[in-house]
């Protein structure tokens, strides 16, 4: 319970009136309202997910860790001062996203952070360079995702952890509906889409140890590549 509590701490701290930081995290009274109209969830739901998603970072963690795409940090800026000894990344090829979680870096007085601006389906890093990949909300935007899979994988060191969530077809028929007629118009979203089973079945593919599920349309995942 200390660690939420460091966290909520943080999120007052980081949280304004942004539109999107609110959809995200389902907090405000637009945000609520995207997150019932568009995904059928409410807050609580949103929460679960993403709890998931980002229990593959131990409480202590203090290895290397990169979060591509970092977006506005909203979801990951609290999470990352309560890990203080950890060496953090976080990369994103939209530099006004990258910026705004700076400030609330910034904010937040995190000195083990550092923001790059880089394409994940070519990231600047060696081979090995992590001990945990961290990518939320971030597959189902990429333009090149049989890239981004190999990458990821790449510079993950043996016996390190991808996770994070991610859009998946076929699970809600009105989720579905707008990301076709709305999200892949304004650009957020890009197909071709994994499904529930096509994701299961590349990720076993890929690592060793595989924890994953979905919550309706969001896929979460906990995986640990070969040592």
């Amino acid at each position: 319970m200390e660690r939420k509590e460091a966290i909520r701490s943080a999120y007052r701290l980081t949280s304004g009136n942004n539109f999107y930081d609110g959809m995200i995290t389902c907090s405000t009274l637009s945000g609520k309202a995207v997150c019932r109209l568009v995904w059928d969830m409410n807050k609580a739901e949103n929460d679960a997910y993403l709890e998931k998603a980002l229990s593959g970072i131990s409480e202590h963690f203090s290895g290397k860790l990169l979060e591509v795409p970092v977006g506005t940090g909203i979801l990951t800026m609290p999470l990352y001062r309560t890990l203080p000894k950890a060496d953090i990344t976080c990369l994103d090829y939209s530099a006004d996203m990258m910026g705004q979680a700076q400030e609330k870096a910034d904010r937040l007085h995190l000195k083990n952070v550092t923001f790059q601006q880089g394409d994940v389906g070519a990231l600047p890093f060696a081979d090995g360079a992590f001990d945990i990949v961290l990518s939320l909300n971030g597959f189902h935007a990429f333009p090149d995702k049989e890239a981004a899979y190999r990458e990821v994988f790449r510079v993950l060191k043996p016996g390190g952890t991808f996770c994070g969530c991610f859009y998946v077809r076929g699970e809600h028929k009105r989720t579905d509906w707008f990301v076709r007629h709305v999200y892949e118009r304004t650009g957020f979203f890009t197909p071709p889409y994994e499904t529930g089973s096509s994701l299961k079945a590349r990720l076993k593919g890929m690592y060793a140890d595989v924890d994953m599920g979905n919550l309706k349309s969001m896929a979460w995942f906990v995986c640990r590549k070969a040592g």
